[in-house]
This record gives C-alpha cells, structure tokens and sequence, in this order.
C-alpha cells in the first residue's frame, strides 16, 4: 500500500484542478537513474489504467502504479512540504536501503 499524507493528496489535488481536465489520477511509479539507481515518478494523467497497474482512491484521488513500481514502493508514505526552502513531495520508503541527499532517488 503506498499513503498519501492529507497535505499530499491536498496539492495533488490542487495541481489536478489546474489541469482543468475531467478523469485525472496520480500515476506514481520509479524508474532507472538518479544517483542512488531509481527516481521516483509522479504524474497527473488520465486515469485510464494499464494492464499490470494497481489502482486505489484515497481521499477522493485515484492512484495509479504500475505492477514493477509497486514492489520496490509498497509501505512507501508521500508528503507534500512548503516553505522558504522549497516546496515539494518527499517520499518515505521502507524499502529504500540508502537514498540520495536530494531525496529523490534511492537504491533498494
């Protein structure tokens, strides 16, 4: 199961409601690269699932992950921060056996 805090799923949302499109979900996902070896994905896009995808709701949001995604995220618990230092989603994954400085990669 992968959790979006209530600040999360509030900024996602507003960033849907900016795309001014009907059917949109969040797709989280990773991918090769970075510099611990995955970076984690996140897209507003249509919620119109892949074959392999896990989809759930939380908070009225529609989340998509695709099936390989999903095992190096399961547990993993996303946050949204604002502030004077920068704002953004910050991602706390169990599975994650080191990450880098910038938080956005992490080796498993």
């Amino acid at each position: 199961m992968i959790t979006l805090t209530p600040l999360a799923a509030q900024e996602v949302k507003r960033l849907m409601t900016q795309e001014q499109k009907p059917n949109l979900g969040l797709r989280i996902g990773v991918k090769g690269g970075g510099c611990s070896g995955f970076s984690y994905v996140l897209a507003i896009e249509e919620a119109n699932p892949k074959q392999y995808d896990t989809v759930f709701e939380q908070d009225g949001l529609k989340v998509l992950v695709d099936a390989k995604s999903h095992l190096y995220l399961d547990g993993t618990t996303i946050d949204y921060q604002g502030g004077l230092q920068g704002a953004g989603f910050q991602f706390s994954n169990p599975m994650a056996k080191k990450s880098c400085g910038c938080g956005t990669s992490f080796s498993a």
